[in-house]
């Protein structure tokens, strides 16, 4: 067998079989507290769902769109996927039907394997995609619907023959698609076995639990699961990962390891729930895919003092390429932190020279990269150059490397001649006494003139529990400790902010756009 298709470099062998080899008794997984598997046991029934995937006449090459909901299938299905070559088309399952036929189509995928949870959704779609070939579902199955529980249990439990290797195509991680249909980003096995590293960067030992919820399919995956299993963690998967349920979680399964978005906390310190709660467990908290705001920061030491907590920047694109710790000193809090282990940060001028200490794109270059994006060359062309990831947003880094992340181009906003970025602003709203979650987006001043390019300023803001706030006294605090460019010209109180909705059951990333399509008649 040649060097490139050793074993090792199969993404699914390389993160578990690996550790059923090396510690086969170990807890791998625990499901919803009421399921746990050991590396061995895991591993093992991944081999029969693979078995079953073959027997059902999945090939190496072959994209299958995988639309599941339930973590545990999630998982089970895709190992069994990459060890045996497939492409998982990583399915969302909050998308809406046409977006799914639409992905699907342009995918490619001649396959289509999904679970109970969505299967109304697929029903509703399978008349309008006549080039998907075959059908399996986890759970049961019928007519021309393969049942691969079925399959599965009578299948072997040794190693598949492995059919996906080193730079293949491992599986298609789609982007949000806020701005139409979500972009197929396509990872290889390498790839994804070097963001399984991750966890380099960040202290762990022998006895270390990551705990997760329903966020694991799409770029999830390889983010979450992947390194907990690389570094022989236990992983303890959830169907909710909301506030209320990791109140739960954490002190059951004494979770050690975290990653979420700064929301996430916003929301759970937000409220007098977690008070009562025992945390202490919390040794390693990751936050990233949106500013961490040092007030948060502040809160979440407060709350949780014994778990250090770590900054990532990344995209869809280049995950998790910086890494920084937020708590200890070592770095100012206003940086995501250095570029991670085997990867590589700069910035770059409009001409797409190196610069330190000045504003510009911020690229990412490392082994976790994306391949491209499939079926479009000149998209890909557009952010990747010469090896780098221009996904457009503005940054600086300093002299010793840190990398500060000022936000995307389209959501500067220039007031009074000058720019700023939202989270500048954003963070002296949270300053002020009561305020919880606050999202500032620039309208235009005079959309019907020609000085449509200036802007004035909308605060949409989120009252912590049981404080009451009035925009107006809000937006006077602001003028006494903002810049006149920078102050808001209207602060609107709201009961909650648009987030991007996932199974997560906490909020996702703050949507800017969803504010200003929802209030920008009041400026």
């Amino acid at each position: 067998m040649a060097r490139e298709n050793s074993p090792f470099s199969n993404y699914a062998y390389a993160i578990l079989t690996a550790n059923a080899l090396r510690t086969p008794d170990k807890v791998a997984l625990t499901y919803c507290g009421d399921q746990s598997f050991t590396y061995d046991q895991l591993n093992r029934k991944v081999n029969r769902v693979a078995h079953a995937l073959l027997a059902a006449g999945v090939a190496p090459g072959d994209r299958v769109a995988s639309l599941m909901n339930e973590t545990l299938h999630v998982a089970e299905v895709y190992l069994a996927q990459m060890k045996i070559g497939s492409t998982v088309a990583a399915l969302n399952p909050y998308w809406p039907a046409d977006t799914l036929r639409q992905v699907v189509e342009h995918s490619e995928c001649t396959a289509f394997v999904y679970d109970e949870t969505v299967a109304a959704l697929v029903e509703a779609i399978r008349p309008e995609l006549p080039n998907v070939k075959l059908w399996l579902r986890v759970g049961g199955g019928s007519g021309d619907t393969v049942d691969v529980d079925a399959l599965a249990e009578g299948a072997s439990e040794a190693e598949p023959p492995l059919g996906g290797f080193g730079d293949d195509l491992l599986a298609l991680f789609y982007t949000s698609g806020t701005t139409g249909l979500p972009k197929a980003v396509m990872h290889t096995h390498f790839g994804s076995l070097s963001l399984a590293q991750m966890w380099l960067d960040v202290d762990r030992d022998r006895a270390s639990v990551m705990g997760t919820g329903a966020i694991i399919w799409g770029i999830g995956f390889p983010a979450l699961v992947g390194p907990s299993f690389y570094a022989g963690m236990t992983l303890v998967l959830e169907q909710d990962w909301g506030p209320a349920n990791f109140l739960k979680v954490v002190p059951r399964e004494r979770v050690t390891h975290v990653s979420l978005i700064p929301s996430f906390f916003a929301a759970l310190l937000g409220s007098d729930e977690h008070r009562d709660a025992d945390l202490s467990s919390l040794k390693a908290i990751v936050l990233g895919g949106e500013p961490l705001l040092p007030g948060l920061r502040e809160r979440i030491m407060q709350r949780i003092p014994g778990a250090a907590i770590y900054s990532y920047y990344g995209q869809t694109e280049a995950p998790y390429t910086c890494f920084g710790r937020q708590d200890d000193g070592s770095q100012d809090i206003a940086s995501v932190g250095q570029a991670r282990m085997s990867c590589a940060v700069r910035i770059t001028d409009p001409n797409g020279v190196r610069v330190v200490g000045e504003v510009g794109e911020i690229n990412l270059n490392g082994p976790s990269v994306m391949a491209g994006y499939d079926k479009q060359p000149d998209k890909t062309a557009e952010v990747l150059r010469d090896g780098w990831y221009v996904g457009g947003d503005l940054g600086r880094m300093d002299e010793a490397g840190f990398v500060y992340v000022l936000g995307r181009r389209e959501d500067s906003i220039l007031k009074g001649g000058q720019w700023s970025q939202p989270v500048q602003i954003e963070e002296a709203v949270t300053g002020v006494e009561g305020v919880a979650e606050a999202g500032v987006v620039g309208v235009p001043a005079h959309p019907e003139g020609k000085d449509a390019v200036e802007q004035r300023i909308l605060a949409a803001v989120v009252a912590r529990a049981g404080a009451s706030l009035d925009g107006e006294a809000v937006r006077a605090a602001l003028a006494e400790r903002l810049p006149a460019h920078q102050v808001p010209d209207v602060v609107v109180v709201t009961d909650e902010l648009p987030h991007t909705q996932d199974a997560s059951g906490g909020p996702g990333k703050l949507l800017r756009r969803g504010i200003r399509d929802a209030y920008a008649d009041r400026v």
